[in-house]
């Protein structure tokens, strides 16, 4: 099986919501999940956590914003001229870094909602580095255990790796479920948008017939399925 490679795993943004009784935190971020070579790949993954009134959350959200601040450290040396920015050396100590403080976290503060970003953020590192199989164990568990917010980007996450594991068939049904089943962070969308790029290898007739159906939507979603229609076969 061939390892996925970091060039291919990146991520566009995506702006978080949440309930009108919590207050959010927001963060864009790129560079984590691309599908296959097409760069406008509507992909979403979390960045952000969220900071609740209850004065006994304080302890969670301060270790979680800790946590992200590891994950989005960037790695070489930083710019000349760059005041107080660290680095990382490498990606492989910057991922062994995240990696360590997202399992402490879900470790330390389990069934919450931190933990079940912690264990999305464990996939996705394993995706990047090629542990495939690391991969789906912690997707599938954030998948299962999630709300269905965050159960969505798991399953989105989860579907590349499957395909990438050559389970086609069970990544597809996952795509389809998220079409299905929309949510605020997965759209139906963006569900059939990477359906329809997982498609066009193998099933590029499949593929046509999605893409079909969302090259005349407005937005991003039409410029999408515009560049993965260029990568169909002829005819």
């Amino acid at each position: 099986m061939a390892r996925i490679t970091r060039k291919e795993l990146k991520a566009d943004k995506f702006a978080l919501e949440v309930e009108h009784t919590v207050s959010l935190f927001e963060e864009h971020k790129q560079e984590i999940l691309r599908y296959g070579a097409i760069a406008a790949v509507v992909v979403v993954l979390i960045i952000g956590f969220m900071i609740y009134r209850q004065r006994q959350h304080a302890a969670r959200e301060a270790a979680l914003g800790r946590a992200i601040l590891v994950e989005q450290t960037p790695v070489g040396t930083p710019p000349p001229g760059s005041v107080n920015v660290s680095s990382f050396p490498t990606q492989q100590v910057k991922d062994d870094a995240t990696i360590k403080v997202f399992t402490d976290l879900k470790n330390q503060y389990p069934g919450t909602t931190e933990a079940e970003i912690s264990q999305y953020f464990l996939g996705v590192v394993q995706a990047n580095q090629g542990k495939l199989a690391e991969a789906e164990k912690n997707l599938r568990q954030a998948a299962a255990t999630s709300d269905e917010k965050y159960a969505s980007l798991a399953k989105l996450s989860l579907a590349e790796v499957l395909f990438s594991e050559g389970k086609a068939d069970q990544g597809r049904k996952v795509l389809e479920d998220l079409a299905a089943h929309p949510t605020i962070f997965v759209s139906k969308d963006q569900a059939q948008l990477a359906l329809a790029r997982e498609l066009i290898p193998t099933q590029p007739a499949e593929a046509r017939k999605i893409l079909d159906s969302l090259r005349s939507k407005p937005g991003a979603v039409s410029q999408v399925a515009l560049s993965l229609y260029a990568e169909l076969p002829p005819q």
